[in-house]
């Protein structure tokens, strides 16, 4: 924004400043929307009905005028009568104004503002909202949505996303934004259907609008300026027009973002030496903690145990202090008591003994007594900062651990008698949760994928999510990233979202789950942008644009994860589904639920090959080739098998669905038990056919066994072979279509038309 633009901005904030409030009057926002270059109507302020000017009046444009109230802390002013349609003439106008101070008449209303009225388009999509907020987490974003008194009526009752758009000024530049934001179904619905006698919003004039409020947004928030809404924008035939606004000061205060020596997490994530402290000769959290770093491969000659009084414990030498410690550790477990942390924080730091903490204890400045305890610590890390050391990183408090397989430890406290057996290989997998519950269900229930570093952070006393994410960007052999998150440190949220984007840029993954969703922010005003974009739909709409996976539920969160990792090397090519089953209700089940799959009709050869192995089997009298095919509980394994490669790769189709329902005696999907002689463990298995196939086929595809608890082998068996399982269809699709979109989106202009839903 040129500078004479924010002196002339600057002007207005500072007198409504020395007046004492925190919101603009009608007439100053109209002002600071002319010094944006973004035009208003034609408009007269006066204190009482005595200071109309019929002179300007007769200036208007139109026929009509629109009255309004101008009080400091009146927000919607429709929903109360402040706000009149009357016909252009002065006298309407005293006599409306006469109204509304009797009305008002118990209310600070500082004075009347006399506007053009400007006619636009009353059906959906002619009037616009256009806002922006500061955010704690992200900075300063811009909403674009569907506007007028029914903003948040619409924004809750369409689509997720689809009445809304949520934009940030340090993710989106101007050009190549028109582009953007023409795919955008909030931005087609204006555009489609905002006329007004042969004039419409175009995508350009949308992204013009937009960009003037980034600007906007760099160079007055939040010291200047915490909210900004333009509701309603309205399209007339000399372009949109700004009828009704709304600004929010700052207090003055500019964010300051903390930094981290990130270079630090090499230690944290591959330490050539650990110390440990909190560690008894019998069973507690250290010592279970010392065992498993053990149990992982740690050099047990690089492991120390911080203990007075004596020598070794299960064969690792003990040091009666921090600072006698034979040398300074690249990580420093601290397994004591919360109120005991400030102490060894502040001696780590004093003796410079350690690269990097990770701190087990809960509740350090969550619980009520324990902020002091948050703070000291915080005050003994910025002294360090300002060292030529640098100080330590700190994962933690209330962290369950990490896992690391290039650093090979194992810090979590989860005993393993308690997990299974973890595979001998590892994924490329970076699990970054602020929840150890999470981290260690996720690591249950995807038994089969081992992440590459699964990291509990805790309440981020130090590192953050942001931070990880940041650090481990930069491995080429982390193909899958898999967030967690409660919440975002002040402006990590914007890191965050530069690391996801530069991951997705590169062709890899970042799924997210985000918990603790809220209508709005607690400190969002009564506005329509703080309730149409609250702190959840932000989160949501931020990763979106910059192709991450957001997660609706903490199962998708897992089914996804698996999905990403399992599928990785698999190419989606398009939307076209084959699909079969061995029973006719899942059959069904497919078809009912298949979304923006298209059901594609099977190609010559491919029907003539599915027509030999029917007849083989001698169903071709009971069952036609379509899609999906049903090979009727009569299916022995290898012909299902032989089915599943013949749908896979015909030339039409670009994914799969298998669903098996395991009961019928013609497959072998039991694991050995008395009184049958099955194995689902037998390499002439079904399950073990499909798990030989996933490594043959490379389109992407899940299977589905719809059974009870006695089939979870051969779910296991699936899974343990990377064959993405479900237990039911239609949760099978509705999590894989949500996995093909992302993949096809960030193929963008090398999708194929057959990618295209619809087509």
């Amino acid at each position: 924004m040129p500078a004479a633009l924010s002196e002339s901005i600057a002007v207005v904030l500072q007198g409504a400043r020395a007046d004492g409030r925190n919101l603009l009057l009608d007439p100053e926002g109209l002002a600071v929307l002319c010094a944006m270059d973004i035009a208003v109507p034609h408009h007269l302020f006066v204190r009482s009905p005595n200071e109309i000017d019929p002179a300007a009046i007769a200036s208007f444009p139109g026929e009509r005028l629109v009255v309004k109230i101008v009080a400091p802390h009146t927000l919607h002013k429709t929903a109360i009568g402040g706000v009149m349609i009357i016909p252009k003439d002065p006298a309407a106008a005293v006599a409306a104004i006469d109204q509304m101070e009797r009305r008002f008449v118990r209310q600070p209303v500082v004075g009347y503002t006399v506007n053009e009225y400007i006619p636009h388009d009353q059906s959906l999509g002619g009037q616009i909202l256009l806002g922006m907020r500061w955010t704690d987490e992200f900075g300063p974003v811009v909403t674009l949505a569907l506007g007028g008194a029914d903003a948040e009526f619409l924004a809750s009752h369409l689509a997720v996303g689809s009445g809304t758009e949520i934009l940030s000024p340090t993710l989106h530049a101007h050009d190549g934004l028109a582009a953007v934001l023409s795919e955008k179904t909030v931005v087609q619905t204006i555009t489609r259907h905002a006329r007004i006698e042969g004039s419409r919003l175009v995508p350009e004039e949308l992204a013009d609008l937009v960009m003037k409020f980034m600007e906007f947004a760099n160079n007055h928030m939040p010291h200047d300026v915490v909210e900004f809404e333009v509701n309603p924008l309205v399209v007339s035939d000399r372009g949109p027009v700004a009828v009704d606004v709304l600004v929010k000061l700052g207090d003055g205060s500019r964010p300051e973002r903390s930094e981290r020596p990130l270079a630090r997490l090499k230690h944290l994530l591959e330490p050539r030496s650990i110390a440990i402290v909190g560690v008894s000769e019998s069973a507690n959290l250290g010592r279970l903690i010392l065992d498993k770093v053990a149990a992982a491969g740690f050099p047990l000659d690089r492991t120390y145990v911080v203990k007075p009084g004596i020598e070794r414990i299960a064969g690792v030498p003990c040091c009666p202090s921090i600072r006698e410690l034979p040398e300074r550790v690249d990580l420093m477990v601290l397994s004591v008591p919360a109120r005991s942390v400030p102490e060894v924080v502040e001696e780590v730091i004093g003796t410079e003994k350690a690269e990097s903490l990770l701190v087990v204890p809960g509740g350090i400045g969550e619980r009520s007594g324990t902020e002091g305890v948050a703070a000291e610590i915080q005050a003994s890390l910025r002294v360090a900062r300002q060292t030529g050391w640098g100080g330590p990183v700190i994962n933690g408090g209330n962290s369950m651990g990490i896992r690391s397989e290039p650093g090979h430890y194992d810090t979590t406290f989860l005993p393993n008698y308690k997990l299974r057996s973890k595979p001998a290989r590892s994924f490329p997998l970076a699990l970054i949760s602020q929840s150890g519950a999470v981290a260690g269900s996720l690591a249950s229930r995807l038994s089969a994928l081992n992440p590459r570093y699964l990291i509990s952070v805790g309440n981020q006393a130090d590192l953050t999510v942001a931070d990880y994410l940041c650090y481990l960007k930069d491995d080429p052999d982390i193909e899958v990233f898999a967030c967690y998150v409660e919440g975002f440190r002040p402006l990590d949220g914007d890191r965050w979202l530069c690391a996801a984007a530069e991951i997705t840029a590169s062709g890899r993954s970042v799924v997210l789950y985000r918990s603790g969703r809220t209508t709005a922010g607690s400190s969002a005003s009564a506005s329509h942008t703080a309730s149409v974009a609250g702190d959840y739909p932000i989160t949501r709409g931020l990763a979106l644009s910059v192709g991450a996976v957001v997660a609706d539920s903490l199962a998708d969160f897992y089914d996804l994860t698996r999905l990403f990792c399992c599928l990785r090397r698999k190419t989606v090519a398009g939307w076209r589904l084959g699909a079969l089953s061995n029973a006719g209700f899942e059959c069904v089940a497919i078809a009912d639920n298949v979304g923006s799959f298209q059901l594609q009709n099977f190609d010559a050869e491919t029907t003539r090959r599915l027509e030999h192995i029917l007849r083989r089997c001698r169903i071709d009298a009971i069952v036609e080739v379509h899609n999906p095919v049903d090979l009727t509980p009569i299916m022995d394994d290898a012909s299902f098998e032989e089915a599943i490669q013949v749908v896979l790769e015909a030339d039409n189709i670009d994914v799969g669905i298998v669903g098996c329902v395991p009961l019928t005696g013609a497959l072998n999907t039991l694991a050995s038990a008395a009184g049958h002689r099955e194995s689902v463990f037998d390499e002439r298995s079904i399950a073990s056919r499909m798990a030989r196939l996933k490594t043959t086929i490379c389109k992407p595809w899940v299977a589905v066994v719809d059974a009870g608890s006695l089939y979870d082998p051969m779910a296991s068996l699936l899974e343990g072979h990377a064959v993405p399982t479900f237990r039911t269809a239609d949760r099978a699709l509705r999590v894989f279509e949500q996995y093909c979109r992302s993949m096809i989106e960030s193929m963008g202009s090398q999708t194929t038309v057959a990618a295209t839903p619809g087509h």
